[in-house]
């Protein structure tokens, strides 16, 4: 990658890279080269990783439910990324039973019930390529994932969750949180499917004004 500003956008299960769209235009407007690959989807977490990791490297990386989870593994296994923001990952034994409803959504109405029991209404089959088999190796991964702290400086991670996200999401990051050393907070009127509502722009004007040299604002949001 060059040295310019870019940014690499990871998608999580049943979702392409289309439903990262408003996110890349504006931190295109920012400046940023933007990347959002299409993931193997291989069910295996270190091939995952393998294919994500040069990609992130030096990279700003967003990620929601599943792609946040991966962006939790490379901070660490120490990818040096500029920086993360990571909405609602997995937690593994912090937090038993998050994805029963998923699971159940999934077994009920395959790939449209998976994708309905994470995303909610904003979600919408045509927004995945993704068969029955490529979701269920995929939960499959996701549900034995087990968190661990970052190998990377914990000031360069931010955790957040939606206003609107059930309990047990709120309490799944805060579990996180204090478990890792990285700091989360709250996007307002926002739920799980946080690239699908636009929810990342705020963050990403606060990016402009630390840039600008404007840091008191930013710096008062963080947890």
């Amino acid at each position: 990658m060059s040295d310019d500003p870019h940014a690499v956008l990871i998608c999580g299960v049943a979702v392409d890279p289309p439903v990262w769209d408003r996110t890349a235009t504006a931190l295109s407007h920012l400046g940023f080269a933007v990347h959002v690959p299409l993931r193997p989807q291989s069910g295996d977490l270190d091939t995952e990783l393998d294919a994500l990791a040069p990609l992130c490297a030096g990279a700003l990386v967003i990620g929601v439910s599943g792609g946040a989870t991966l962006g939790l593994e490379l901070a660490a296994r120490g990818v040096p990324m500029s920086a993360a923001i990571l909405h609602e990952p997995a937690a593994g034994s912090l937090a038993p039973g998050l994805l029963d409803d998923v699971v159940a959504g999934f077994h009920a109405d395959g790939v449209t019930g998976f994708g309905r029991a994470l995303y909610g209404p904003e979600w919408h089959p045509d927004m995945t390529t993704a068969d029955a088999d490529t979701v269920g190796r995929e939960l499959a991964m996701f549900r034995a994932f087990e968190p661990h702290p970052p190998a990377v400086d914990p000031a360069s991670v931010s955790l957040t969750v939606g206003e609107r996200s059930p309990r047990a999401r709120h309490a799944s990051v805060q579990a996180l949180s204090e478990a890792t050393g990285i700091r989360y907070r709250v996007l307002p009127d926002t739920g799980h499917a946080a690239h699908l509502q636009n929810a990342f722009a705020p963050l990403l004007d606060e990016w402009a004004l630390v840039e600008s040299g404007d840091v008191t604002y930013a710096r008062s949001q963080s947890r």
